[in-house]
C-alpha cells in the first residue's frame, strides 16, 4: 500500500513504562505525556512499591511533576496507571486494594534478580500462591517479566525456559489468572500467547520490533541497545513483527521504555534498558511500515491494550508527519544524562501535536 504522508492515531496507551522517581522522573515523564493518553507504570523503584498507598503517592509525583513541566496551554490529560511489586510477602489485603482502586490496575511479577531493582522479586512461585489465587478470584491483572534466572541457563534462553516452566505452571494452576506477558521477545513467548485463552495478553517493545542482537554488536559494544529481557536472533524478530501486525487483540503496545543515567549505560557493569519515550511512536510506525502494515497500528497501539484492561478508549488523537528528523543524542534525567534508542540516527516520522482532549469514550 502506498505510504501516507500524515498517519492519526487514536491517542494511545504505553502498558509498560518506567519513569524512576524524583528529579530524574521529572525530566522524562513530559516525553511520554505528549505522546500517550495513559501510561502504565513499573513499580521498581529503590524501595519498591508494595502497596496501594504507595503507588497513589507514586502517582501523585509523577502528576505535579509534569504539571510543573508542562508547558503553557499543553493537553493536561495524561493519566498515570499504576502496578504494585509482587514480592513473596505481599499480603492478601493488597490484592482486595487493588481491586477497587482504579488507579492501580496491575502486579507486577519478577523473578528476583531477573532485572533493574528486582532484589525483592518473588524467589519461588510457591510463595506467592495465595495472592495469585486471589488475583484470579478479584479479576486483578498479573504482568510478568518473563525470565528464568537459573545461572545455568543461557541469557539467550531465558524467556523460552520461563514460557515452558513458571508460565505454563501459572496458567495450568490458575486458569483464569488474567495476565499480560511482558516485553516478550522470542518466537515461543508468541506462539505461546496466541494459543491461550483471551485473558492472556503481551506487551511487543519498538526496540525488540526493530533490531535483532546484531545491533548489539554492530561497530563495537552498543550499551544503548543492552535490555533484558536481551534483544534475540533475526527470526525472533520477524516473528514478534508477525505477531504485532497480525491484528491479533492479545498483543499491543509496552514500550519498556527505561531511562538510566549516561554513566551507568556506558560502564563495564551497564545497565539494562533502552530509552524510548520521546519517539516511541516514531519508532513503532517504522516497524509497522516496514511490514507494509501501517493501518493496523491504531489498533495495536490505540485500541488493543485498553480493551484487555477493561479501560474506556482515549477519544483524543494525535499525527505522524512523514519527515524526516533526528533526535537529541542526549536529554535530562535530573542532574544527569539519558541517551535515546535512536542515538545516532534519523527517523521517518515525526509526531505532531496532540489533538483533542484527551479525554475517554
Amino acid at each position: 500500500m502506498p505510504t501516507p504522508r500524515a498517519l492519526t492515531l487514536t491517542r494511545p496507551d504505553d502498558f509498560h513504562l518506567h519513569l524512576r522517581d524524583g528529579p530524574a522522573m521529572a525530566s522524562v515523564v513530559p516525553h511520554t505525556a505528549a505522546q500517550f493518553g495513559r501510561a502504565l507504570v513499573m513499580p521498581n523503584l529503590k524501595p519498591p512499591v508494595t502497596t496501594v498507598a504507595q503507588a497513589l503517592a507514586y502517582r501523585e509525583r509523577i502528576l505535579a511533576a509534569l504539571e510543573q513541566r508542562a508547558p503553557e496551554g499543553a493537553d493536561s490529560a495524561f493519566a498515570p496507571l499504576m502496578t504494585l511489586y509482587l514480592t513473596d510477602n505481599t499480603p492478601l489485603d493488597e490484592v482486595a486494594r487493588v481491586a477497587e482502586t482504579p488507579e492501580v490496575i496491575a502486579f507486577k511479577y519478577y523473578p528476583a534478580g531477573a532485572t533493574t531493582n528486582s532484589d525483592s522479586g518473588v524467589t519461588a512461585l510457591e510463595r506467592v500462591y495465595r495472592v495469585l489465587a486471589a488475583m484470579e478470584q478479584q479479576g486483578v491483572v498479573l504482568c510478568l517479566h518473563g525470565e528464568v534466572t537459573s545461572p545455568e541457563v543461557d541469557v539467550f534462553d531465558r524467556e523460552a525456559r520461563f514460557v515452558e516452566g513458571p508460565l505454563a505452571q501459572i496458567a495450568r494452576d490458575f486458569p483464569a489468572l488474567r495476565m499480560v506477558v511482558e516485553h516478550i521477545t522470542t518466537r515461543e513467548a508468541a506462539d505461546w500467547v496466541e494459543a491461550a485463552p483471551a485473558h492472556v495478553g503481551a506487551t511487543i517493545t519498538p526496540q525488540h520490533l526493530l533490531y535483532s542482537r546484531n545491533a548489539l554488536f554492530t561497530g563495537g559494544i552498543r550499551p544503548h541497545f543492552y535490555c533484558l529481557p536481551v534483544l534475540k536472533r533475526e527470526s525472533h524478530r520477524q516473528r514478534l513483527i508477525e505477531a504485532a501486525t497480525s491484528g491479533n487483540p492479545k498483543f499491543f503496545l509496552g514500550t519498556d521504555s527505561a531511562p538510566h543515567a549516561k554513566n551507568s549505560k556506558e560502564s563495564c557493569c551497564g545497565a539494562a534498558g533502552c530509552y524510548s519515550a520521546h519517539a516511541a511512536l516514531e519508532l513503532y510506525a517504522e516497524a509497522f511500515e516496514a511490514a507494509d502494515a501501517l493501518d493496523r497500528l491504531d489498533d495495536f497501539a490505540s485500541r488493543f491494550g485498553a480493551a484487555f484492561y477493561g479501560l474506556p478508549r482515549n477519544t483524543g488523537t494525535v499525527t505522524l508527519a512523514r519527515e524526516t528528523w533526528s533526535p537529541p543524542d542526549a536529554f535530562a534525567f535530573g542532574e544527569e544524562t539519558v541517551v535515546p534508542l535512536t542515538l545516532g540516527r534519523a527517523l521517518a516520522w515525526r509526531l505532531r501535536a496532540p489533538m483533542g482532549s484527551g479525554g475517554r469514550e
